[in-house]
């Protein structure tokens, strides 16, 4: 319980944190609320606060300094900062899991659950230390499953599961694989010498999710107008890094992106229905009309 407790001080801590730098003092009376919100005692003296500083680092990467000038602790930031916002996230859900039996009436998770996650440390390991990985993989279109040998190169989430992207051997390209859909999944222990200079920024620099441009796929001009109520989802959570405002008015917003308009863009669009309308290129235009037109008929006698 103690350890347990010690683990949530520290989330609370960097939480206060994260919206503004603060004096111990802010800091003690932010802890004494939660106490009595959650119903443990998370104040703590000034030297153990010094010793949790410490923790903080070691566990999170996360590291806090003193603002002398300022009489204020503050979050020294730095190029990791969307992994540790992940730990922070994951431990969070954790702690949630951790009381749903005794809040069962008050929290309400999705019955889905992720699959493959367990692999997420052999993969990176693979990738840390070039090693040949080897697994089967099992397409939905396919029957059965086939064994898939890669140099792994990276990991990327995507819309909630997670996938491996690397240099298949036998097709000689670079392919991705969702995590969810391996098995028998073997880390080799010879090193490989990469075959390609990968970069996954890069490679998916001008793709909305994790299909890449296949086939010599240009990026283009795409111009979407969309509904208030859909646009303040949009401007919330953008597409695509590319997205530009055009005109946002009480009527619509318009949104400029530069992309390839790969199956998932397309169908991301698609879930938006009518809140949303493609204003150029043409082509995308006229697929966009077709897969409608081929869902209306379906419901037609």
């Amino acid at each position: 319980m103690k350890t347990k407790i010690s683990f949530n001080r520290w989330t609370l801590i960097i939480q206060k944190l994260k919206k503004r730098p603060s004096s111990f003092d802010e800091i003690y009376d932010f802890l004494e609320e939660e106490s009595d919100i959650q119903g443990y005692d998370f104040t703590v003296s000034l030297r153990t606060f010094q010793r949790d500083l410490k923790d903080i680092e070691s566990v999170f990467g996360i590291e806090i300094k003193y603002d002398r000038s300022q009489g204020v602790y503050r979050i020294v930031e730095d190029s990791n900062t969307e992994i540790k916002e992940r730990m922070l996230e994951a431990f969070d859900t954790f702690n949630a899991l951790q009381i749903s039996e005794r809040m069962s009436d008050y929290i309400h998770f999705e019955n889905r659950k992720s699959k493959g996650v367990e692999n997420l440390y052999g993969f990176l390991h693979a990738i840390k230390n070039k090693l040949l990985v080897t697994f089967s993989y099992h397409k939905f279109w396919e029957e059965s499953p086939e064994k898939r040998t890669i140099e792994p190169y990276a990991l990327k989430e995507f819309a909630n599961r997670w996938y491996i992207l690397g240099y298949d051997i036998n097709r000689k390209a670079i392919r991705s694989f969702a995590l969810d859909r391996l098995s028998e999944f073997e880390i080799h222990q010879k090193k490989f010498s990469p075959t390609i200079n990968f970069n996954v920024e890069e490679y998916y620099k001008h793709s909305f999710g994790i299909i890449s441009p296949e086939n010599g796929q240009k990026p283009e001009e795409i111009i979407i107008s969309c509904d208030t109520f859909q646009g303040k989802y949009i401007k919330a959570l953008p597409f695509h890094h590319s997205q530009e405002i055009i005109k946002d008015t009480d009527d619509e917003l318009i949104i400029k992106l530069f992309l390839v308009p790969t199956y998932d863009f397309i169908q991301e669009l698609l879930s938006k229905g009518k809140t949303i309308k493609v204003l150029q290129p043409q082509s995308l235009i006229q697929e966009i009309k077709q897969l409608y037109q081929a869902a209306l008929s379906q419901y037609e006698n």
